[in-house]
Order: structure tokens, then C-alpha cells, then sequence
């Protein structure tokens, strides 16, 4: 009832009509439009910023990014690590944090990783969290089970001035 093809076998490939011009393939050979290689959808290495890199800008990549210069700026990305000379001024958003650096500014992750030789200056937001022995941190630590979304930015406290303008309005 079924045959095996031999569309997919090494070698020459035979057509199998002599209406096909020399060189072409028949349609029933090319593979579909939408088909990818296993090597395409394979995730891309970490995009690192080497020790002697310093940025001043917002930073954002759906990929892994690993920081070893100093960046003055927010920094978005799956994976986040800060390398043990980085530094980051500015708010760090990532699935995982990793930081071995220094960080002044706020912590947003699904996991979020303090090693023994982290230096964080700013409140961490987090669903799981690790500090190792020897990290030092300053700031409040808060646990919720969407850490990521920018909604929640206000929820440890309302921004300056907030309660007097919210007095004169009322």
C-alpha cells in the first residue's frame, strides 16, 4: 500500500519525467516553504560585551547576553549575566539573572542568582532567588509570580511626590 520515497536519499537524483529541464528539480522534491533545518532553529550563542566595552544606552535582545564591560542603561534579555568586573547602572530585566558584578539599580527575574561575588545596590524583584554567601546587597527583596511584568514597577513604593499630589487632587 505505502512505498518508501527516495526523495530524501543521497546521491543523483533521478526525475522522473522528461518534461523536468535538466537541473530542475520537481516540485515534489523541494521541501515545503515553511521548513526550516534543524541548524536554523537552533538557539544562537550569548552576544558578550567584552571588559573593555562601556555603553550608554538601553540594551534588549530576546537572547542571551553576557556583560563584562560597564553598562550605563536598562538591560532586557532572557538570560542576563553580569561578569565579575561588569557593571551595570540601570534597571536589569531577564527570565534568568545571573550576577557576579555590580549592579545599582533595580532586579527584575524569574530566577535571579546573587554568587558570592555580587555587588547589588537596588531592589530585586523575583519569582525564585538564590544569594550566595559573601554577596553583599542592599535594598528590599520581593517576591511575585510574574516579576517581568513592567506593570508592577510601582509595587514596592509609589514614586515621590506621588501621595502629595494624590492629597491636592482629592
Amino acid at each position: 500500500m505505502f512505498s518508501k520515497s527516495k526523495i530524501n536519499e543521497p546521491g543523483p537524483k533521478k526525475t522522473a519525467s522528461a518534461d523536468v529541464p535538466a537541473g530542475a528539480e520537481p516540485a515534489a522534491a523541494r521541501p515545503p516553504a515553511d521548513f526550516a533545518p534543524a541548524a536554523a532553529k537552533s538557539k544562537p550563542p550569548a552576544s558578550l560585551l567584552s571588559s573593555d566595552l562601556v555603553i550608554t544606552g538601553n540594551l534588549k535582545t530576546t537572547g542571551d547576553i553576557q556583560i563584562e564591560g560597564a553598562v550605563e542603561g536598562d538591560i532586557r534579555a532572557h538570560l542576563l549575566t553580569v561578569g565579575e568586573g561588569a557593571t551595570v547602572k540601570g534597571e536589569c530585566i531577564a527570565d534568568d539573572v545571573v550576577v557576579n558584578g555590580r549592579v545599582i539599580g533595580r532586579v527584575r527575574g524569574l530566577k535571579v542568582r546573587l554568587t558570592s561575588t555580587a555587588r547589588v545596590e537596588g531592589d530585586i524583584i523575583h519569582k525564585t532567588i538564590a544569594i550566595e554567601s559573601g554577596a553583599h546587597f542592599e535594598g528590599s527583596v520581593q517576591r511575585q509570580d510574574d516579576p517581568l511584568n513592567s506593570g508592577s514597577k510601582g509595587a514596592l513604593a509609589p514614586p515621590a511626590g506621588s501621595r502629595e499630589s494624590a492629597a491636592k487632587g482629592s
